[in-house]
């Protein structure tokens, strides 16, 4: 499986992080200017540090690389955390990063487009973009992890979204609600 990762400058790195780690797929990796920023931040990291988690890292500016073009194939393009202002281009149609572009690729030729929003409250002009990217084939994934299962630690607070993320590309690493009863 090919993910492509992209990383923009709304909170939320620890989940970025947790999800590279954790998922066994290759990865190419976009971070953003606000998302270089949003590491350096939140975890003491740069996007050097991801490297060991990644086959492949793209600049953000750079509109040549393979992930632009539709002749080149993925499986899912996977934004965590995505920022309201990378929502609200995505929704207009805008391309004008690698991030947003590959988003427009993802959407003209259906690939899988799991888009990871950290905001709250939303604003209506927010979840309006939510609502017309949804019906346009991407999964919206609000950040907020479930809380069945009495995570005792912010680590398994985080990984519980996480795989809510690996659950929407068909990698199943964590039982659900119940999931006893359903066996």
């Amino acid at each position: 499986m090919k993910v492509v990762v992209g990383i923009t400058g709304s909170s939320g790195a620890v989940y970025a992080l947790d999800f590279l780690k954790k998922c066994e797929a290759d990865k190419f990796l976009i971070v953003s200017s606000w998302g270089k920023v949003l590491l350096h931040d939140e975890l003491n990291m740069s996007e050097k540090d991801l490297k060991p988690y990644v086959k492949k890292t793209f600049s953000d500016d750079d509109l040549t690389a393979p992930m632009a073009s539709g002749s080149n194939f993925f499986d899912a393009f996977v934004i965590l955390p995505a920022s309201t202002s990378t929502l609200g281009k995505i929704a207009s149609g805008i391309g004008d990063t690698l991030i947003t572009r590959t988003a427009q690729v993802c959407l003209k030729e259906r690939y899988k487009l799991i888009i990871c929003v950290r905001e709250t409250p939303m604003s209506t002009l927010s979840l309006e973009q939510c609502a017309k990217l949804s019906s346009y084939g991407a999964v919206i994934m609000p950040i907020s992890s479930p809380l069945y299962f009495v995570p005792k630690t912010v680590d398994e607070y985080v990984s519980a979204f996480t795989n809510k993320v690996m659950g929407q590309l068909g990698i199943r690493s964590a039982k659900g609600w119940r999931a006893k009863e359903f066996e």
